[in-house]
């Protein structure tokens, strides 16, 4: 039994604007395909606002931030609305204590203020409250008497940023929702000893969005044009979470290959070599829109994150995207839970020499059996069958409260 008909508040991470696709947005969109969903966007601080207010991001929401204004901005889905929270104290610099935890209530209160009068314009009734990975505001709800909860738990807290207060506020959330969804194994074990009612759903992708890489009158991304082949290529984020010690070893075996960097740079984490090296390629972002004509101009893809604690919990989008386009994929092997989802569709590698085993494997034995083998495993994983899922959680939760 799906969830239909019912009202959604979900407060989510990522802001309705963001470049990067996250798993925070899709499913909140996708819930809304069958009920009324409003999306609580991450809200902006002093400092944030100060910082980007003669840039796009405010000027889009200009109108919007007062505290006492009840529009919400419309999407392209009917029943899937964005409400704009008011500007914030800045105030994560400050050290886990009294004094962080009071003014922390006072943010809520005025988010919370905002969600009231939205709440009695759209005459919003026996709602289901998301907390979808904004751990910063654990206590936003209260007050306002959904008639379920849940927190979607999408990633482990590392950045410092997070963790300065994060661990905290997660573990309410934890120990406060009737239930909890996770997408990794690691993170269900870890959720499960606060939340007895917790469950694990994996990530997926867009296929209908991945498969545009199929269509052959795509032409490949101009950021390729002039990179040799063959291409061993990345799309996302290049961050902390890259082996880099292991990436410099695959690099220097293959001088023959052009490995491509598609997306935008963390530099503080990204060693000298990266950039010092002839046949690396770091182009910067690229729109999501365009994310299958480059991965079109991919000879291979790559997933080269490092194995450890943090990899453990990490069941990123992109893998299913590379499937879905039909490319090789070559993997560190970070997370063990990954072959349980793609059989031996992806090569997962512990060191360079087999990375590169697998890479060489790919160019020289590839076809169009195993090609299929990837689209059909990338079928079987889509946001659609994810969402389904979630909201038969919701259903069942919200049935029995």
């Amino acid at each position: 039994m799906k969830l239909k008909g019912k009202d959604i508040i979900v407060f989510g991470l990522p802001r309705f604007d963001s470049k990067i696709e996250s798993t925070n947005y899709t499913v909140a969109k996708m819930l809304a395909r069958e009920n009324r969903v409003f999306y609580v966007e991450h809200p902006f601080t002093i400092k944030d606002y100060m910082r980007l207010r003669k840039g796009p991001e405010i000027a889009k929401r200009k109108g919007y931030f007062d505290v006492t204004n009840d529009a919400v901005i419309d999407t392209d889905v009917a029943d899937f609305k964005v409400i704009v929270p008011p500007v914030l104290l800045s105030i994560n610099f400050l050290p886990e204590g009294k004094l962080f935890r009071t003014l922390l209530k006072i943010n809520e209160a005025l988010i919370r203020a905002k969600l009231k009068r939205v709440i009695r314009k759209y005459q919003i009734k026996d709602f289901i409250y998301i907390n979808s990975f904004n751990f910063h505001y654990p206590n936003l709800i209260e007050g306002l008497a959904p008639k379920l909860t849940a927190y979607y738990c999408v990633d482990p807290i590392v950045v410092p940023f997070d963790a300065r207060h994060g661990g905290i506020s997660e573990n309410e959330l934890l120990r406060k929702s009737d239930l909890v969804f996770c997408t990794s194994r690691q993170l269900y074990n870890n959720s499960k000893l606060l939340n007895t009612n917790t469950y694990f759903v994996p990530n997926a992708a867009d296929i209908r969005h991945s498969q545009k890489a199929l269509d052959p009158d795509l032409p490949v991304a101009s950021v390729l044009k002039d990179i040799p082949k063959p291409v061993v290529g990345y799309f996302g984020n290049i961050e902390r979470r890259m082996d880099y010690e292991m990436l410099e070893k695959i690099i220097r075996q293959n001088p023959d290959k052009s490995f491509v960097f598609v997306g935008p740079q963390d530099r503080s984490y990204i060693p000298d070599w990266f950039f010092n090296t002839p046949h690396v390629y770091s182009t910067g972002s690229v729109p999501y829109s365009e994310m299958p004509a480059v991965i079109k101009g991919f000879d291979v893809a790559l997933l080269p994150f490092k194995r450890d604690e943090v990899s453990a919990t990490i069941f990123p989008l992109k893998l299913f995207e590379y499937l879905g386009a039909g490319k090789p994929l070559v993997s560190i092997n970070f997370n063990d839970d990954l072959r349980e989802f793609t059989g031996d569709s992806v090569a997962f590698c512990a060191d360079a020499d087999s990375f590169t085993e697998a890479i060489e494997d790919a160019l020289q034995n590839d076809n169009e059996e195993k090609r299929q083998r990837r689209i059909q495993i990338a079928t079987d994983n889509t946001w659609e069958k994810r969402v389904d899922q979630i909201s038969e959680l919701l259903a069942n939760a919200f049935s029995n409260k």
